[in-house]
């Protein structure tokens, strides 16, 4: 047995030693393509990689997160050739296909299109092993909902600290007539609960690209991005301050406009908007009012204590947390002179528009809530 096991040595050894021999010769042979190979082995990104990120200001259309994230993608895609990835069978819905590249097929090693298929546990699998053999920089995709299906996947990857990008959109109840089954609930609170694992919710198309510049750079950890169906407005302040805010997981992106805040509204994704919406209205009725972008509890959590007390006042008499989702996790951030608005039941079939009323995201409704924390 011995003999069988160094004999064994001996020709992996042949092995290695030729493997070094071909790739000395190609280094010799292609100097500029063996630079591009021991950069992506390395996993270090080319300069200027993230060059042409898009930047959007207020008065640009509305856009959904999932669009800005195409446009990210695509933008980060022709600057690093090695970022590879797919979809299970969604690509059109999730908007995760590379422009420039064509599908990875048996015929075709070119292509950096994977089309997965309908298998989100082996889409993720997939995904761990490249990024383990080292050489790419995998995404994946599915709807938020589904990523119930990659969880044991993702708890891997979280485990083992591979930098794998999770593309989850569809991201709320205003996935609309689709209903229940597609409207996730407890899903943000399932993915921010595993160790390791980076949860980023932008509220608008900077704060997406901001997302996606994390990501790429984040290299101890898989990263989930959790992106909007609905077309969402640009947010003032959003092109200055969305890439430090986001980095840092919450960031002051409206502050109070008459005075110290009686209120702060902490928000994510699509319910920035609304938090900014109820602010006005605050502030015309005499309560001056800090909105409170948080994209990432994770980063947050990191945050030195005192950046973290002057984004979210400790003493402020009023915090309302707003959040399409289940509440859990949420009452530490509220503290315990605030409250948490949120979904601890499940979705249904009806137009967005109708289903976010229903469910009380108004602006009304916000404020309703923090003139009762007030009254206490």
């Amino acid at each position: 047995m011995k003999a069988h096991f160094a004999e064994l040595r001996k020709q992996g050894q042949a092995k290695e030693d030729a493997w070094n021999s071909l790739l000395q010769a190609y280094q010799q042979a292609h100097p500029e393509l063996a630079k591009q190979f021991d950069t992506a082995i390395s996993g270090v990104l080319p300069d200027g990689w993230d060059a042409d990120l898009p930047l959007y200001q207020q008065h640009d259309k509305q856009v959904a997160t999932r669009v800005a994230s195409e446009n990210a993608l695509n933008a980060i895609a022709a600057n690093v050739p090695f970022l590879i990835g797919g979809s299970a069978d969604l690509e059109t819905s999730t908007k995760t296909g590379m422009r420039m590249s064509g599908r990875f097929s048996k015929d075709d090693y070119s292509g950096r299109n994977i089309f997965f298929g309908v298998r989100e546990f082996a889409m993720g699998a997939a995904a761990n092993g490249m990024v383990l053999h080292r050489g790419v920089r995998a995404f994946v995709a599915t709807f938020f909902v589904f990523s119930d299906y990659l969880r044991p996947s993702i708890r891997l990857a979280a485990l083992m600290k591979l930098p794998v990008t999770y593309i989850f959109t569809h991201d709320s109840i205003a996935v609309g007539k689709d209903g229940p089954t597609h409207e996730p609930i407890e899903q943000l609170a399932a993915l921010r609960c595993i160790p390791g694992m980076t949860v980023i919710r932008p509220a608008d198309a900077n704060e997406t690209s901001a997302a996606w510049q994390y990501a790429m750079r984040h290299q101890s950890g898989p990263c989930a991005l959790i992106l909007s169906r609905q077309a969402l407005p640009i947010l003032a302040g959003s092109s200055a301050w969305a890439f430090d805010g986001v980095a840092r997981g919450a960031y002051v992106l409206s502050d109070a406009k008459n005075g110290k805040p009686q209120a702060q509204i902490i928000a994510t994704g699509s319910e920035v908007q609304l938090a900014l919406n109820a602010q006005k209205q605050l502030e015309e009725q005499g309560t001056p009012t800090r909105v409170i972008s948080m994209p990432s509890w994770e980063l947050f959590d990191n945050q030195p204590q005192a950046y973290k007390d002057s984004v979210i006042l400790p003493d402020a008499p009023a915090t309302l947390t707003v959040e399409m989702g289940s509440t859990q996790g949420w009452h530490r951030y509220a503290g315990t002179r605030g409250a948490v608005m949120g979904i601890d039941r499940f979705g249904a079939s009806a137009p967005a528009a109708v289903l976010i009323r229903e469910y009380g995201f108004t602006a009304e409704q916000i404020v309703s809530r923090v003139k009762a924390l007030l009254a206490k």
